[in-house]
């Protein structure tokens, strides 16, 4: 029997709900960024963003970090990010 891949959709849905976990990590402060289980391209690239005021550089670099963010294992971070809301 042959496994079924996840659509085209699916995977974007995926990577657009990854890239709204990196842009939440953006407006985190340095102590709570410390706090989280990130690789250091992830928290180089969001310490980057962090500094970005144009719009158009700041969309690119939201993209790279929803990049960056398929290559780790989300759920760590998601439950550390539930735990610093509260």
């Amino acid at each position: 029997m042959t496994e079924l891949k996840p659509s085209k959709s699916a995977k974007k849905r995926e990577y657009l709900a990854l890239q709204k976990l990196g842009e939440e990590l953006i407006t985190l402060r340095e102590s709570e960024l410390a706090a989280l289980p990130l690789d250091e391209d992830l928290l180089l690239a969001i310490q980057d963003a962090q500094q970005i005021t144009a719009r158009g550089a700041m969309r690119r670099q939201k993209q790279f970090i929803g990049k960056l963010m398929r290559h780790i294992d989300p759920e760590p971070l998601i439950i550390a990010m539930a735990k610093l809301r509260r």
